[in-house]
């Protein structure tokens, strides 16, 4: 895969691609988290499920969506149903967490209702929902950098105020923090790395690449920004080990990487584990 990296437009395009959502994924998922909102990727991503969906039925009829690429209304859709997500969440106050399961039952049945008219899963559904190497458009990594460019300026800008409102959000108001703002800015940045990391790792398995690596580096993590670098470097392991795997035995990427990821967080569990042990038998 080396050689051919150099040699193969699409296998820089899904390399490259890949380092970006190594790392941007896990440094949201820490923040998401720590928040108590893991099922808002798997929400968000069933929203994009119909906006790819949608994007590809309509290509049938419009010349216009034709040439579209299902990566923007795919974008657009998550994005829609993060700010439902955050309506619902006034709507709701004494049970803000029915917003997230809502849009996501919202999601897979408008997502259902589109590929039952596009008479099925397609080639291309199919490659959306679990990612896959040969799909990424120079296109596509462009609009990937771009967003990882937006996430990674806005968090270092508001890190103080995310850090606060992650832990302590009544604190957070209490010392003058636009809460509601600042949660905004979140979830919009979560919908935008979500639709970016379809491409990679599909739909359908995004909310893990968010997740595992965070749920694997708070086992043996000694600090919040030390969670945040070992996340990264769990996503970074697990995006890159999963695509040479994917394209030396043929698997869809997506389903490779998250079972690196599922390995590393079982490892980390026996290290503390091992660990705690010793600290007893040694005390």
């Amino acid at each position: 895969m080396i050689s051919g990296i150099f040699q193969y437009e699409f296998l820089q395009n899904a390399f490259l691609a890949g380092i970006i959502i190594g790392i941007i994924a896990p440094l949201l998922g820490v923040f998401i988290v720590v928040r108590r909102l893991s099922l808002i990727a798997d929400a968000l991503s069933h929203v994009t499920l119909a906006g790819i969906a949608a994007s590809l039925f309509l290509g049938k009829y419009s010349v216009f969506f034709q040439g579209l690429n299902p990566l923007y209304m795919g974008m657009t859709f998550s994005v829609g149903g993060a700010l439902l997500i955050e309506k619902l969440r006034t709507v709701y106050k004494h049970y803000q967490e029915l917003a997230i399961p809502i849009i996501l039952s919202g999601g897979i049945g408008i997502g259902a209702i589109f590929i039952s008219l596009a008479d099925g899963f397609n080639t291309d559904l199919f490659g959306y929902l679990f990612g896959s190497v040969s799909a990424v458009s120079r296109v596509d990594l462009w609009t990937i950098m771009l967003i990882s460019i937006f996430v990674i300026v806005t968090i270092f800008v508001i890190y103080k105020e995310l850090f606060i409102l992650s832990f302590d959000e009544e604190h957070a108001k209490a010392t003058g923090i636009a809460a509601k703002s600042i949660h905004f800015i979140f979830i919009i940045m979560v919908a935008l790395v979500i639709a970016a990391s379809m491409r990679i790792v599909g739909i359908l398995l995004v909310s893990s690449l968010m997740t595992l690596p965070v749920a694997a580096s708070i086992r043996i993590a000694r600090g919040f920004k030390q969670t945040i670098l070992l996340s990264v470097i769990f996503g970074e392991t697990s995006v890159l080990g999963g695509l040479f795997l994917s394209y030396y035995l043929d698997l869809a990427p997506g389903g490779t990487i998250v079972v690196i990821a599922v390995i590393i967080l079982i490892i980390t569990v026996l290290v503390k584990k091992w660990s705690s042990k010793r600290a007893i038998l040694t005390g």
